[in-house]
C-alpha cells in the first residue's frame, strides 16, 4: 500500500497520531479515577495532560491530510483515510471535552458508586485500546483487521450494560438523592459511556474499509 517516496514519513506520523489517541483514552480514564477519589491536583494534572494530548492530536492529523494531498497518495482511498482520521480524532476530542465538565459542573457522585464509574471507565476505554491496534494494522497488515475489532464491539456492548445498570441503581436504589442529582448523574454516566459508541463508529467504517481494500 505504501510503496511511494513518502511512504515512511506518512506511516511515521499515523502511527504518532494513533499513539496520541491512545494516551488520551488511557488519561480519561485516570482523570476520571482522580476526580472521583478526590485526588483534585491528579485531576488537573490530567486535564493539562489531555488538553496537550488533543492539541497535538489536531496537528498531527492536519500533517497526514496535508501529505495525502499534497503528495497525491492513495487518490482511491483518500477520502476513507480521511474520515478515519476524523473519527478518531474526535475520540480525543470528547474525552477532553466530557473531563473537562467534570472540572465545570463538579456533579455530586455518592462514594457507593465509585468502583461502578470506575469499571465503566475502563470498559469504555478497552474499546478504544482495542480500536486502536485494528486502525495500525490497516496500514500495513489489513487482512488482520477483522479480527481485532470484535474485542471494540464487546466492550461497546459490555460499557452499554453497566451504564444502563448504573442508571437504574441511580433512579431506583439511591433514595436519599434529589431527582436532579439523578438527572446530572445519568448524565456524566453517558460522558463516559458514549466514548465507546465513538469507537465503536470508528469501528464500523474501519471495517468497511478493510473489507474494500480486501476486494
Amino acid at each position: 500500500m505504501f510503496n511511494f517516496k513518502h511512504a515512511k514519513k506518512s506511516i511515521d506520523i499515523i502511527e504518532q497520531f494513533l499513539s496520541l489517541i491512545d494516551q488520551g483514552s488511557l488519561i480519561f480514564k485516570d482523570g476520571v479515577k482522580n476526580y472521583l477519589q478526590g485526588n483534585h491536583e491528579n485531576f488537573q494534572d490530567n486535564l493539562k495532560t489531555l488538553s496537550n494530548l488533543s492539541s497535538e492530536a489536531d496537528i498531527k492529523k492536519r500533517e497526514i491530510e496535508n501529505i495525502l494531498y499534497t503528495q497525491s497518495l492513495m487518490p482511491q482511498l483518500r477520502g476513507d483515510i480521511l474520515n478515519l482520521l476524523e473519527e478518531l480524532n474526535n475520540i480525543i476530542d470528547l474525552a477532553k471535552t466530557n473531563l473537562f465538565e467534570f472540572d465545570v459542573e463538579v456533579p455530586f457522585i455518592p462514594s457507593e458508586l465509585n468502583q461502578d464509574l470506575i469499571k465503566l471507565t475502563e470498559l469504555s476505554v478497552l474499546a478504544i485500546d482495542s480500536l486502536i491496534p485494528a486502525a495500525r494494522d490497516y496500514f500495513v497488515n489489513p487482512d488482520s483487521v477483522k479480527e481485532k475489532l470484535h474485542r471494540v464491539y464487546l466492550y461497546e456492548k459490555e460499557t452499554d450494560k453497566l451504564a444502563s445498570s448504573i442508571k437504574r441503581r441511580v433512579f431506583q436504589t439511591i433514595p436519599q438523592l434529589k431527582l436532579s442529582e439523578k438527572f446530572h448523574l445519568r448524565y456524566f454516566t453517558l460522558h463516559i459511556e458514549i466514548l465507546s459508541d465513538v469507537a465503536k463508529n470508528a469501528a464500523d467504517l474501519l471495517s468497511i474499509m478493510a473489507l474494500k481494500r480486501a476486494i
